[in-house]
């Protein structure tokens, strides 16, 4: 047997490409995501309010999917990215607002519909930024609320809520969506969660944890995700205050320098 025949004996195996169709995958999920946006406004203007906030959260997990898919199957483009962006407005910028408005932002007059417009102008603004900032962007934390966390945060309450609530407790939730908005468009600094490898080997802790959860989920999905959508919210400004109050020593001792340090050096942080 010659060295040539023996060695596709022992040439490694070609990795099987992709179909071509795989490429439409991700477009179909981004689409996807976008129905759901464009039917929970349908199901707002017909008072089916709680449809209308399962439909925004499905777009949340589809919005999650795309893009993994598109790396998993290598089939990233700046057309898919555009047209994510693009649904993404609709889902938890457009969608929400009308939602909100339906509800009882209405019974407002000119303040409900007006300030609810904050929320789909701050989301437009919050995709814009990330678009821009994509390439330099820090891989670990979002600048600014993300859109889904706060389309999450503004409509999951009306599991809650009914819509015959007076006019005092709107005006609160139209003060909470402005906020929300605000924190949209902040320099507030979020966990990306993307270092986390779900490929790599879990502690039997944290698997517990991952179990858990989804107990908790099934237990009751509205009251947890509710709960999981304000603390994530929360817990921008709450490192951020924390992080300016708390002792010079415990900046020292995770590798910042102290104010002896920045003294000797001639400069100043930001």
């Amino acid at each position: 047997m010659s060295p040539r025949s023996f060695r596709k004996f022992v040439a490694p195996a070609r990795q099987i490409p992709f179909r071509k169709g795989v490429a439409i995958l991700p477009s179909l999920f981004t689409v996807a995501n976008m129905f759901c946006g464009y039917y929970a406004i349908i199901l707002g203007f017909k008072h089916a309010f709680e449809w209308a906030v399962t439909l925004i959260v499905i777009a949340g997990i589809l919005d999650s999917l795309d893009g993994r898919i598109a790396r998993m199957t290598g089939t990233t483009s700046d057309f898919g990215k555009e047209l994510d962006s693009l649904s993404d407005f609709l889902s938890f910028g457009l969608a929400p607002a009308l939602v909100l408005y339906h509800w009882g932002f209405k019974d407002l007059g000119r303040t409900g519909w007006l300030f609810a417009f904050l929320l789909p102008v701050a989301g437009a603004m919050r995709l814009a930024r990330f678009n821009v900032q994509a390439e330099i962007a820090d891989k670990k934390n979002f600048v600014g609320l993300p859109i889904p966390a706060a389309a999450a945060a503004a409509v999951l309450p009306l599991y809650f809520l009914p819509a015959g609530l007076p006019e005092a407790y709107k005006l609160l939730a139209l003060l909470y969506v402005v906020l929300l908005s605000f924190l949209m468009v902040s320099r507030v600094k979020y966990r990306s969660f993307k270092e986390l490898d779900l490929r790599a080997r879990r502690s039997p802790k944290v698997i517990f944890l991952q179990a858990l959860l989804l107990i908790l989920v099934a237990w009751h999905p509205p009251f947890v995700l509710l709960t999981v959508a304000v603390v994530y919210a929360s817990s921008g400004p709450v490192v951020m205050a924390w992080e300016r109050i708390r002792p010079p020593r415990a900046v020292a001792a995770e590798g910042g320098p102290g104010p002896m340090e920045e003294e000797e050096d001639g400069e100043v942080g930001p």
